[in-house]
């Protein structure tokens, strides 16, 4: 029996992922990417910072310090923000910086796996936002029908 290397069981497991797949580690990694804070701060950290009423502010990405992030994500807790930096950095889409000044500045980026991520988040953001009159309208009919 051939022995195979760790690249060639990337390489075929890469071939074998199938999300619908119950036990495929991409349907991991989709339940952790769909997230709306994931999908918020991969917006926010892929901007540049200026904030519209939904107005497509896409200056290119920036790091932001933790405390700019939590302003910027109205209503995400400290712990939640926490938690989710830290599996975006575990997963390698964010980088974490530490600077070391009093206090301590600590600064977030996206990486080139992350960026490519926002792109794709960055649309449904958008077309959350141009659409969300339609959904509302849509919602109202529908209970109106089955009440």
């Amino acid at each position: 029996m051939p022995t195979t290397t760790a690249a060639q069981k990337r390489a075929q497991a890469k071939v074998d992922y199938d999300a619908f797949l119950a036990g495929c580690p991409s349907r991991q990694l989709l339940d952790r990417i769909s997230d709306k804070w994931v999908a918020l701060i991969l917006a926010a950290l892929g901007s540049d910072g200026q904030v519209g009423q939904g107005a497509d502010c896409d200056g290119g990405p920036r790091s932001m310090r933790y405390s700019e992030l939590s302003r910027r994500l109205t209503g995400v807790s400290q712990k939640m923000l926490t938690q989710t930096l830290r599996s975006l950095e575990r997963d390698g889409l964010v980088t974490r910086t530490v600077t070391p000044t009093v206090p301590v500045t600590v600064t977030y980026e996206l990486t080139d796996l992350g960026l490519s991520l926002h792109t794709l988040m960055r649309g449904i953001k958008v077309w959350a936002e141009a659409h969300m009159d339609e959904v509302l309208a849509n919602c109202e009919e529908y209970d109106n029908r089955t009440a």
